[in-house]
């Protein structure tokens, strides 16, 4: 059970500023590509009714070639707060895509500064900019002046442990206008594997006046709150954390504002949130929210008697008939506690 001390809890209850701009959460939901499109943010703040949401991250040169917002950047009114994430390495397209962000309603312009994958870092974007901090420079300088919301920025600690400059590239973004900074506590050569270094974002957050916000291993409000204590940041960005599990930033959130811990779903609210999620995939994008959908699906099915089983049908679903079915079989077995003694039959693919 965490435990929220009473200066942590101190530090914390008053609103997260972004510049000008005050969000009533110090809990943020993560941009995750191929994740966070409008129904897995409508599914998250369900629970976080106060938190930041982000867009999954979009592409400024496309944009500038296109002229037309991808549905990726499709924004509801309703879900404020709200961020658009953009990558790139130009600073007259990444202005431009900002631009267009704040039209579409953006409350802040996150720039992703942290990305690992080869297809975004061969370009020039993503942590590849840990190693341009100039051209980072003159990216975050370029946005604050064609914007007049918050710029902000998420980055790694560096390229690799050889490479760990954080501290200047941090500074260097302050300096440059941003006014929040999340630091994932990894390099770019880690991936998500290893730990992440939280002992870096505490020398971040010692250094800026900006906010800093800790991202990086928070599968939990123990986590969390462990991360919030060692780092001193102003709030935790939840990741990988909310998988199949869109409950963890309103958790999060709702300890820290009470220092109690809500009731955990059971594995059938968890189920029934799953169904949810897939009927909302298949009525916003159609056959491509179910072949979406799959990935979601099996990440909901894990942790109680049958899920394995469960995931492996989950996996294959055609149309969404199927997959409510299956689930809402699943949901069945486990209300009446018979999930291990009956086995799936072909027909429930017919």
């Amino acid at each position: 059970m965490a435990f929220l001390s009473p200066t942590l809890q101190t530090r914390l209850s008053t609103p997260l500023k972004i510049g000008n701009f005050e969000v009533n959460s110090r809990v943020l939901q993560s941009p995750l590509s191929g994740v966070t499109d409008l129904v897995f943010r409508r599914l998250v703040r369900r629970y976080a009714p106060d938190s930041m949401m982000y867009t999954e991250m979009v592409n400024a040169t496309g944009l500038h070639y296109v002229k037309e917002l991808p549905k990726i950047m499709e924004v509801d009114p309703n879900e404020r707060p709200i961020s658009i994430q953009l990558f790139d390495c130009r600073p007259d397209f990444l202005a431009e895509a900002a631009v267009m962000a704040v039209e579409e309603g953006a409350d802040t312009v996150d720039i992703n500064m942290g990305c690992p994958v080869n297809k975004i870092t061969k370009n020039g974007g993503g942590s590849s900019l840990l190693r341009q901090p100039e051209v980072a420079e003159a990216i975050v300088r370029e946005v604050v002046k064609a914007v007049d919301v918050p710029v902000t920025v998420k980055t790694r600690i560096g390229w690799s442990d050889k490479e760990i400059t954080i501290l200047d590239f941090a500074k260097r973004m302050e300096d440059a206008g941003a006014k929040m900074i999340t630091v994932h506590g990894r390099t770019r050569a880690q991936g998500y594997n290893g730990s992440a270094k939280w002992e870096w974002i505490r020398k971040v957050k010692e250094i800026l006046s900006i906010p800093v916000i800790a991202n990086g291993d928070i599968f939990s409000v123990e986590a969390a709150v462990r991360c919030l204590e060692e780092t001193g940041a102003d709030g935790v960005m939840c990741s990988r954390g909310t998988l199949g599990y869109p409950f963890l930033v309103g958790e999060v959130d709702y300890f820290l504002k009470t220092g109690k811990d809500k009731e955990t779903p059971t594995p059938i609210q968890r189920l029934e949130c799953a169904r949810d999620h897939l009927q909302a995939l298949w009525e916003y994008k159609g056959e491509r929210g179910i072949r979406q959908s799959r990935k979601h699906m099996t990440w909901y099915a894990k942790g109680f008697v049958g899920a394995a089983e469960l995931r492996g049908k989950l996996a294959l679903i055609e149309t969404v008939e199927q997959g409510l079915e299956t689930i809402d079989r699943a949901i069945l077995r486990l209300a009446t506690g018979d999930y291990a003694n009956t086995s799936w039959q072909e027909e429930d693919f017919r």
